[in-house]
């Protein structure tokens, strides 16, 4: 076995491996964000108003929550960033949503520079961090497949060369949808997209203290080798009123109402059921 295999800690299993997932829930940070604001106090203005977190937790409710919590492999952890300021009577609501997940984690933190903070909760929650773990980003307005944490054991599995000689891989599952959610139900396109956030996760060796904080989603391929899967659809992505990335002029994407078969589709491999959103988004 050679020092390096040991440094790394190359011949742990995946199977064994600390997965960890980080979500920023309307979290004021200081930078990070595509939409600018002259003071901290004009963003949390902005991340707090009350029509804006609505339509946060609704999306958190119907998209990004229950595809975690059908999971096929239960065996990752999840931390949801606040802010310090999130009133009271919404963080009781955050804490209810995810009351039934002993995955999730939810802490709470002052204005911070954004990857600063992300990168040290990631490390902070690593059991033991001279051997491997895997991590990902979640938006609390994507879905993942539910086998999305199973398949990326799998996938590292499969490439002991790179981990033996890289000590950070990427792993980009890049075929999915984009969606709009709402009153009306689902409306979607499937689409290829390479480094999303949704379903993109990261190898990290033992002994080694980058996170997936550390790189701009779409630029993490210029610093280690990304393994790219287009088998099957493995992500929602949805755009809607407060897509921080989508404030700026861009192209729309246009979307057609689910079938009956692509709704099925959608309960079965992302748990986002067409029923339950509209529910939410009627104020049922």
């Amino acid at each position: 076995m050679s020092e390096r295999a040991v440094s790394t800690g190359l011949f742990v299993n995946s199977k064994d491996m600390q997965v960890i997932g980080l979500c920023r829930f309307s979290y004021p940070a200081l930078g990070g964000f595509q939409v600018e604001h002259e003071t901290i106090d004009e963003r949390i203005s902005y991340l707090y108003a009350e029509d804006r977190l609505e339509e946060r937790f609704r999306l958190m409710e119907t998209v990004a929550l229950p595809c975690l919590r059908e999971q096929t492999d239960q065996e990752f952890e999840l931390i949801i960033v606040i802010g310090d300021s999130l009133p009271k009577l919404h963080c009781d609501r955050l804490h209810e949503l995810t009351a039934d997940m002993p995955q999730v984690r939810i802490v709470s933190e002052p204005p911070r520079p954004q990857r600063e903070v992300m990168k040290e909760l990631l490390n902070e929650a690593r059991k033991d961090p001279s051997r491997p773990c895997l991590q990902f980003r979640h938006d609390d307005d994507d879905a993942v497949s539910v086998d999305f944490i199973e398949r990326l054991r799998q996938t590292v599995r499969d490439c002991p060369g790179l981990i033996r000689d890289n000590r950070t891989m990427a792993v980009d599952y890049n075929r999915g949808y984009v969606a709009e959610v709402g009153a009306h139900g689902i409306s979607a396109t499937e689409t290829v997209r390479s480094l999303y956030v949704a379903a993109l996760g990261m190898y990290v060796a033992g002994n080694c203290s980058l996170t997936i904080m550390n790189f701009a989603h779409e630029k993490i391929g210029r610093f280690m080798p990304v393994v790219s899967l287009s088998d099957t659809p493995m992500w929602v992505r949805t755009h809607n009123g407060y897509n921080d990335s989508r404030q700026k002029k861009v192209k729309p994407v246009p979307v057609e109402p689910l079938t009956t078969e692509q709704k099925a589709e959608f309960a079965i491999r992302f748990a986002v059921r067409d029923d339950h959103v509209k529910r939410a988004f009627s104020g049922e």
